[in-house]
């Protein structure tokens, strides 16, 4: 029988992987740029899926998940209920 956990899939932030990317070309003396100045959130899916990562979304589940419990909260504190 496997370990409670290995169903489900880790998560991270992908821009923590962009990050990485960059400081690496950095250390390498190469000055990358994402977007031409622009918004790199494009650039930054193309350069995810190159790596092999698909980017959700969402972002990072875990916070998305932590957002939605707060919010529901607040509703039922504002609305009532449960």
């Amino acid at each position: 029988m496997g370990r409670p956990d290995e169903d489900q899939q880790e998560t991270f932030n992908p821009w923590s992987i962009v990050n990485l990317v960059f400081h690496h070309l950095a250390a390498q003396g190469l000055h990358p740029v994402l977007g031409d100045g622009g918004d790199p959130g494009r650039p930054a899916a193309d350069l995810l899926r190159a790596l092999g990562i698909e980017p959700a979304a969402e972002g990072n589940r875990q916070i998305s998940h932590d957002v939605r419990e707060h919010l529901a909260e607040i509703r039922a504190a504002v609305f009532g209920g449960s």
